[in-house]
């Protein structure tokens, strides 16, 4: 039983917080000079408690929609198929998805009393993100800004503001690319599922711009991804170290000219495969050169 459960949090996606934890702490690091290893681990954790609450919820609401039922699988999209196996009632996911976020606000209560208030507003938009996205955002145009935004950019400044107790302009400019990466990894996996999120009124931008303008407008925000953080090194705003992120640039090229096979389920899928890579591998690099410019 604690295997159903533990599947039903995704696991396979969680790494994805790991590395934003990682990102906004090494921003951190390389701006003040100083870590906390305690509030790293803890604002990590906080983070991980939350993307598995998203996890659970949109695999409820998807479920309660009939959106699941009608989507045909893969690796990277269509959920975590336990409530269509019928291993877990609907009101069991849905409990774990309010608890899980329960359980990491007192993280985010314990960081606002030691790092100051200013950390609240980010925390509310960022639950709202989690709790209106399926129910509400899904159903109005360009969805992804919400996925972007909470689990991409928020986290970033989120743990940033754990370490350092205040924001700044060089952590924005910094967490712009974890929001154009989480936007475009949820965005490609949008494209299995069209017809079965139609039927559902969801306004995805495959749905509302068919696949071939979306294909574009995903190539287009993953070039900007490399523009942006050549410029911030170029404009003096990040170390050159951050420049080791181009090395994905290969899978990205991979993944765009996949994003126009749309039509092939297995090149479409590959896309995928080598967007996840580029998502993943993108930020952590970009955090390792925070790490060495630090360091070194």
């Amino acid at each position: 039983m604690l295997k159903i459960w533990f599947m039903e949090a995704r696991p396979q996606y969680l790494l994805l917080s790991v590395i934003l934890a990682f990102l906004g702490t090494c921003i951190a690091w390389y701006e003040k000079g100083v870590i906390n290893l305690g509030y790293a681990l803890l604002a990590g954790f906080g983070l991980v408690l939350t993307h598995i609450s998203v996890n659970t919820l949109n695999d409820y609401f998807d479920y309660k929609s009939g959106v699941d039922l009608k989507t045909e699988p893969t690796p990277f999209s269509g959920g975590s198929g336990i409530l269509k196996a019928g291993l877990l009632k609907p009101a069991q996911v849905l409990g774990m998805g309010i608890v899980t976020l329960l359980m990491a606000a007192p993280i985010g209560i314990y960081f606002i009393l030691v790092q100051g208030w200013l950390l609240l507003p980010l925390l509310i938009v960022a639950a709202l993100c989690v709790v209106l996205y399926t129910p509400v955002i899904l159903k109005r145009p360009w969805p992804e800004w919400s996925a972007g935004l909470g689990l991409g950019m928020l986290p970033v400044l989120g743990t940033y503001y754990a370490q350092t107790g205040t924001y700044s302009w060089l952590a924005l400019f910094a967490s712009v690319p974890s929001f154009i990466l989480v936007h475009n990894l949820l965005l490609l996996n949008e494209f299995p599922d069209v017809e079965a999120d139609k039927t559902a009124g969801r306004k995805t931008l495959p749905i509302t711009l068919g696949k071939e303008k979306t294909a574009k407008f995903y190539s287009l925000m993953t070039i900007l991804v490399y523009v942006w953080i050549a410029g911030l090194v170029i404009f003096r705003a990040a170390p050159a170290w951050t420049l080791i992120a181009f090395l994905t640039l290969l899978f990205a090229f991979l993944a765009m000219r996949g994003s126009f096979q749309y039509e092939q389920r297995n090149t479409l899928i590959a896309a995928m495969k080598n967007n996840v890579l580029v998502v993943l591998a993108t930020q952590f690099l970009l955090g390792l050169g925070y790490l060495l410019a630090a360091v070194l």
